[in-house]
This record gives C-alpha cells, structure tokens and sequence, in this order.
C-alpha cells in the first residue's frame, strides 16, 4: 500500500489545514499540515485531544513540503487519540431496512434475500419521505406496528431519539494503511464507509475525517444484545488519514453533501463499489452530535461516526448469500474533500495487539518531556 501523503489527500490540500498522528521509533507525533507544508506541532500539543481543545494547530517544527512525505521510519496512524470514540446507527433509510432483514433473518444471509423485496416494498417509502420524530413518523410507526412490521431498528430510524453507542475503547483505533479485523467467527460482515465528525468537550465540531465502522451483519442480527461483541474488536474501528479542519474552504455544509465512496479488491479479483450520500442521511450530522453530547460529559472530546447508506447485498459466492469479507480484501473509502482511507482485512484474532493504552501513552510521553503538552 503506498505511503505517498499525495495518494491519500485531497487534490486541494494546499488550501485546507489538516491535522494527523504518526509514529516514530520515540512514539506518537502531532502533525499537521498548512499550506500544503508538513509540520510536527507535538511540543506544542503533544496529543490530538489537546491540539483539538486548543486549537493549536499553527506552529510547529517544519518537516518540509508534503510531496516530501513523512520522515524516514515513520508511519501515519488513527488522527485521534484520547477522544471517546462515539458512533450513530441506522441513520439513513436503507442501513434502517438492512438492519430490519438482519432481525429478521436472524443473521442469516440466505434467509435475508426472501425478506428484503417485501420489506422495502411496504417500509422503504415510508422511511424515506418523513421527518425522524415528526408527526408524520409517528403515524407510520402506528400503520407499521398495526401491520406486524414494527421493529426496533425502525424506532432509531424515524423515532425522536437516534441510536448512539460506544464504538471503540479510547487510543484502539487503526488508521490509513493498518490491518483492519473481522471476527474469525463471524460469516457475514461488511464494511460501512462513513464521515466521522471531530468535536472538543463541549460538543463544538472543529472537522471531519473519514472511518470505517466494520459491522459484523451475523452477530447484531441474532440480537440486538450482541452490539458491543459486534462492533467492538481488535483492529475493528479504523479512522484516516487525516482530520480536515473547518475553515472557509472546508464546513459543515461540506460535510452534509459529501459523497463516500467505497471500493472493495479482493485478492481472488472480487471489486465492489459503492456510495454513501450524506445528502440522503435521515438525521442533521448536527443534530447526531447533539443527541451524542446529550447528558453526558467528554472532558478530551469526542469523534463521531455518522452511519452509512451503504450496505452490500450482492451475492459473492453463493447465490442469497450477500456479501461478506474474505481475508487479504483491500477496503478504500474516499472523500473529494476528506481524501483517502485504505485498509487490508484479516480477523480480529490475528490482527497486530492493541498495546498503546493510555498508561503506556503517559508513560512515552513523560519520558520525552512531553507530559505537561498533553
């Protein structure tokens, strides 16, 4: 997989400013880019928490143009560090029939092919066209309950209240170019392309990346109860490249019509693309963060996974089968405005450990003079 910064960015990224994370053989760095010139801000925000809190992204050491790429030894990871890793479900019309067939079938993707036609014959234009916790979707939810058709998948869908849920622990996300696990246990899994949203302690939204919120369709079809197993394993969350922070070039209402694509490589010469609209999302990203922050308090901030409209149903191998991983698929999700995200699959089991908690974190940056830049 190529390392080239240009590969991965955005084509302007001379206008925009952006912020990252990459490892050296001393640790973690803070770099950020402006201008289209790469800088180290690590003695000045030794985490991206603290850089987002701060807003400390001018400054630094410079490292030379971008086309230069990152030093000899270094390795871009996840852009976010001690952020709580938050993430919506169910969020466009589409993920909301998807998760419905996965109820349903009770995680079995033969069974899904015979209960999708019907579903969204008699749910999918209902979903689409009202307003989550309208007048309007409170009287579908009434027709669709009198119909034996209600689920609770359809209640975060056009109910007052998304679903929000703890994707990942704090410092376990991968980024561009790591390995990215499924269950070894897991027979039907997909990938789910989506903006993630970067926002400080008091919810304030500062930029966007791009994330890959693997889901595992088997596990959370048999129960809803299996979310956590389902979404939350090694190597199983991956963010990159890079933040793109808000300026004049670079908004919210950038983020409202982003297109994510996705492609899928498989090494037995298997390609699947797809896109999620954000413009077809049932809920304001603004309004995500919102029901995120809530009652709660993230003192180190928070990022957000918005959902996804995507979900892959076509047959791989067998026919009603649907799709699913196999080892060695090269997953992309790319961005106009955000730039690239590419990772490799293998399972959760034989995926590199996770050995950089947040002790280990202190401990490195303590002994490099850092401690007090956190």
């Amino acid at each position: 997989m190529p390392e080239s910064l240009i590969d991965i960015l955005p084509a302007d990224f001379r206008e925009g400013l952006f912020a990252g994370r990459a490892e050296s053989e001393a640790g973690p760095h803070v770099i950020a880019i402006r201008s289209g010139e790469l800088f180290d801000i690590t003695d000045d925000a030794a985490t991206m928490s603290g850089a987002v809190a701060r807003r400390a992204f001018s400054g630094g050491r410079h490292m030379g143009p971008v086309e230069e790429g990152l030093p000899e030894g270094w390795r871009l990871i996840s852009p976010v560090d001690l952020q709580c890793i938050k993430a919506c479900g169910v969020t466009f019309a589409l993920s909301a029939i998807e998760r419905v067939i996965e109820e349903r079938a009770r995680g079995d993707a033969a069974k899904a092919a015979e209960i999708r036609d019907l579903l969204e014959e008699r749910v999918g234009s209902g979903i689409r066209s009202v307003v989550p916790g309208s007048d309007e979707a409170m009287a579908l939810k009434t027709a669709l309950i009198d119909q034996g058709m209600w689920s609770q998948y359809l209640e975060v869908a056009i109910g007052p209240d998304a679903e929000v849920f703890s994707k990942s622990p704090v410092l376990s996300t991968v980024g561009h170019g790591a390995l990215i696990g499924v269950r070894s246990d897991s027979s039907w899994n997909n990938p789910e392309p989506e903006v993630v949203l970067v926002a400080d302690a008091s919810g304030t939204v500062l930029g966007a990346t791009l994330g890959n919120d693997v889901n595992l369709r088997d596990f959370e079809g048999r129960s809803a109860l299996l979310l956590s197993k389902a979404k939350d394993n090694t190597a199983s969350c991956s963010i990159g490249p890079f933040i793109r922070l808000f300026d004049d070039g670079f908004t919210i209402d950038d983020v409202r019509a982003a297109n994510v694509d996705l492609l899928i490589e498989g090494t037995d010469g298997y390609r699947l693309e797809g896109t999620n609209r954000m413009s077809e999302i049932s809920r304001d990203p603004l309004d995500l963060v919102d029901q995120t922050l809530s009652e709660h308090h993230y003192p180190d901030g928070f990022v957000l996974f918005c959902g996804t409209l995507f979900a892959p149903t076509q047959d791989r191998d067998t026919p009603g089968g649907g799709f699913t991983h196999k080892l060695g698929d090269k997953v992309t999700i790319r961005s106009e405005k955000l730039g690239s995200l590419s990772n490799i699959v293998t399972t959760s089991r034989d995926a590199p450990p996770w050995t950089m908690g947040i002790a280990a974190l202190m401990r490195n940056l303590a002994a490099r003079g850092l401690i007090e830049k956190v």
